[in-house]
């Protein structure tokens, strides 16, 4: 594949460790002369609170402006991402369809029960079901299945 001539082995061994060039620094040393650059007030300009030992101001201060961590509104809780809206639609609201009808949720939207198209539905067990109808929905409340059951209709969950 390779000459011998051509490719160089290379061994790491500890004493040819060394670290990638630029990473590392030198310390500043400050007031220690003049010529060293930091000498007499060591980078810290003339008087002044910060030029003082311990000096500075805390951190959030703004100069005595209301700071912005007191500015903004406190926000309690989380917002879960993940989150499904359901439009909902009670039992007794599907009373408007024919008997043995097969209800899907276009002819939920169509009929007016629901405003959003894209909505996802659920129905909930909220009054009485007088006839029997067979239901698709993407979820239901466990009174809403044993009202329509009851009234001889069937579930269908969508996913």
């Amino acid at each position: 594949m390779f000459s011998s001539d051509t490719v160089k082995e290379v061994i790491m061994q500890q004493h040819t460790l060394k670290p990638s060039p630029k990473s590392k620094h030198n310390r500043k040393r400050v007031g220690r002369g003049d010529s060293s650059g930091y000498g007499s007030y060591s980078g810290r300009g003339v008087k002044g609170q910060k030029s003082r030992s311990g000096g500075g101001v805390r951190p959030g201060f703004e100069g005595g402006q209301l700071p912005l961590y007191l500015r903004l509104p406190t926000l309690r809780g989380f917002t879960n991402i993940s989150r499904r809206e359901y439009s909902v639609v009670n039992v007794e609201r599907l009373n408007s369809f024919t008997k043995n009808t097969s209800v899907t949720p276009e002819m939920i939207v169509g009929s007016g029960l629901v405003k959003n198209k894209k909505a996802l539905i659920k129905i909930l067990g909220a009054g009485t079901l007088s006839i029997p109808l067979n239901i698709t929905a993407h979820k239901f409340s466990k009174t809403a299945k044993e009202k329509i059951e009851a009234a001889g209709g069937k579930v269908v969950t969508l996913s």
